[in-house]
């Protein structure tokens, strides 16, 4: 998947450089001047709550294509102060600021889908994805019973991201994920991640440990990877991982937190015969995936809620709260609908 591109949103300046890059966006995936506009729009709103309103505001702008849909997906992060009832947020006519997008409520009329989680004090998130057609009331329901979301940025100073991640889910409800993350950042880790996800993608249905000795060879030659690969079976409620170096999965539920265990060795370099880990999957239980640049002492037990958000909410939540801000991040989050 391509990263995400970071804006740092402190003031108005900042929201016009992030509404410039979603409109090469929007141009890049043939939006025509109507779904352009609304992907502007919905930039600007968010991007003027940041600064109105927020600490540590950021926007994340990328053009996704999945299951044959395009769209610009557009999230928004920051620090507090938080809103304590989302709900009123959303209603018509709420503004706080007196914008003509009509507030929260004018970037959820726009969207194709759009979710919202936020915990006074600490932070909220909103995720708006627009795609070409105007949305015309709630969007449907998927026909997959998956919600997969992965969010990808580069580290400080950095153009590319030497992480990379592909998921494959033509299997509905089964398929598999791999995460990898070159050694450093900058061209040459991200040589080495995408040279794994590349294996990946030529090899859909192989099983994790095939995958992961196949994605060593490939990576013979370059500075090397941590990668990890997830099969999933919804069906069976079973995950299976095989992965070499400090690429972290977890399940977690209201009930449980459970790490999934990954060998020593890097991808490329020095790997021992990979062994895949077998685990349940509990129906409410979330798969979260990320690299190093995020740090492993994470819980959730304090925003108990936002297990119940999309994928990418999730995701995003995770990478703005406990990024270490000096590497390359990602996060990928795979639930139940």
């Amino acid at each position: 998947m391509v990263p995400h591109v970071e804006f740092a949103v402190q003031e108005t300046s900042q929201v016009g450089a992030a509404r410039r890059h979603a409109a090469t966006l929007a141009q890049q995936l043939g939006f025509d001047e109507v779904a352009a506009g609304r992907v502007a729009i919905i930039v600007t709103e968010l991007g003027s709550n940041l600064v109105r309103h927020a600490r540590d505001g950021r926007l994340l702008l990328n053009a996704m294509r999945d299951d044959g849909r395009h769209f610009v997906e557009v999230v928004s992060l920051d620090r507090g102060p938080g809103i304590a009832d989302t709900e009123r947020c959303l209603r018509d006519g709420y503004s706080t600021g007196g914008t003509p997008g009509s507030g929260l409520g004018g970037v959820r009329r726009l969207s194709g889908e759009f979710d919202i989680f936020s915990k006074p004090d600490v932070g909220t998130i909103v995720l708006s994805r627009v795609t070409a057609s105007a949305p015309a009331g709630p969007p449907p329901v998927a026909a997959t019973v998956l919600d997969l979301a992965g969010i990808c940025v580069a580290a400080p100073a950095e153009t590319i991201s030497g992480d990379s991640w592909a998921a494959n889910c033509a299997r509905n409800p089964r398929g598999a994920l791999m995460v990898a993350d070159g050694l450093g950042h900058g061209p040459e880790a991200a040589h080495a991640a995408d040279g794994a996800v590349a294996v990946f993608m030529r090899h859909p249905g192989l099983a994790p440990a095939d995958l992961l000795g196949k994605a060593h060879d490939a990576l013979r030659g370059t500075r090397g990877a941590a990668v990890a690969v997830i099969a999933f079976d919804a069906a069976e409620n079973r995950v299976a991982i095989c992965g070499a170096g400090n690429i972290v999965g977890r399940l977690i539920s209201g009930t449980e937190d459970r790490s999934l265990m990954t060998q020593h060795g890097t991808v490329g370099l020095q790997m021992r015969h990979a062994k895949p880990m077998h685990y349940d999957w509990g129906e409410h239980a979330v798969l979260v995936v990320h690299s190093d640049g995020v740090a492993a002492r994470w819980n959730l037990q304090d925003v108990p809620r936002l297990l119940h958000c999309s994928a990418a909410v999730i995701a995003a939540w995770i990478l703005h709260l406990h990024s270490r801000g000096r590497d390359d991040a990602t996060v990928v989050v795979l639930r139940r609908r």
